[in-house]
């Protein structure tokens, strides 16, 4: 992409077109940021899905579709997002751009550290997602208003820093830059422990509750809203899991540490204590109103 100016027939390719890959496309597309995006996706079914849905306008294998592109765009779970990094790398010249979209960011960043178009890249992590995923999940205009963390932007070159930032400034999402060690920790504390807490909670209650009407008939909006992370597909969050694990394990740490602060005040019918702990915890209201 040229150097300061936002190309509006810009030719997309996107690496797995599934809920995130496929929702940029739409996004891009949407906002005619984009003349054609090229979808690349060892997935059959997902193909098909993502042709039949217009989220790409064709599909190629990996060297052709980065050949013809002017932004990559790495969707796949984060396992695969290193070495795929390594090899979209090899294949780009200096006028190429390539972001990954994964919400882990430490391994991806010094396994790329030393590659000589390392450049080329920015490692970007959009802080948006639901429950669901495959093509048929991705979502009209999902990323407005939501924060993108751009990291380690020192290491990539100043034009495709640039092009990245003016397009998800196009998009409505506004920037901040971390490292990519602090990205990981933070992204622990406030994205991967939900979705553990829901899965745990999901099992505590079908493992207590037998009765599966009786979970559906009772469970109100606070229990719902609480485990809908536990659908979440396990394709995408185990790999997730396993590269952020020292941080995942610290919060989990703390957190479990909570949960029996609260077993044991409630043990002793401390009202006291929970007040006070309940009241503490409301504090959250001044950062998320």
């Amino acid at each position: 992409m040229e150097k300061g100016k936002m190309d509006k027939q810009m030719k997309i390719a996107v690496v797995g077109v599934g809920l995130i890959g496929g929702s940029f496309a739409l996004t891009l597309k949407e906002k005619g940021l984009t003349a054609e995006v090229v979808g690349v996706d060892n997935s059959e079914p997902n193909r098909n899905k993502a042709l039949e849905l217009g989220l790409v306008d064709r599909f190629e294998e990996l060297p052709a579709a980065v050949a013809g592109a002017d932004l990559i765009v790495l969707a796949t779970p984060v396992s695969s997002i290193p070495l795929l990094a390594v090899k979209v790398l090899n294949l780009v010249d200096d006028s190429q751009v390539v972001i990954d979209m994964g919400s882990t960011k430490q391994e991806l960043c010094e396994v790329i550290a030393q590659h000589p178009r390392r450049g080329r890249f920015v490692a970007t992590h959009p802080m948006w997602g639901t429950e669901f995923s495959g093509p048929e999940a991705a979502v009209h205009g999902a990323f407005a208003g939501r924060t993108v963390v751009i990291c380690d932007r020192e290491a990539s070159d100043p034009d495709a820093l640039e092009s990245v930032e003016r397009i998800y400034a196009e998009i409505g999402m506004p920037v901040k830059y971390m490292s990519a060690e602090e990205q990981d920790t933070h992204t622990a504390y406030v994205s991967h422990i939900s979705h553990i807490t829901s899965f745990a909670l999901a099992l505590t209650v079908l493992e207590k509750e037998r009765e599966e009407e009786h979970i559906f008939d009772l469970a109100g909006g606070g229990f719902e809203s609480t485990v809908r992370l536990a659908k979440s597909s396990p394709a995408t969050w185990i790999p997730i899991f396993m590269q952020n694990k020292y941080n995942i394990l610290d919060v989990l740490r703390e957190h479990i540490h909570q949960l029996q602060i609260f077993r044991r005040m409630i043990e002793k019918d401390d009202v006291e204590g929970l007040r006070s702990l309940m009241v503490r915890a409301n504090s959250i209201k001044r950062i998320l109103p």
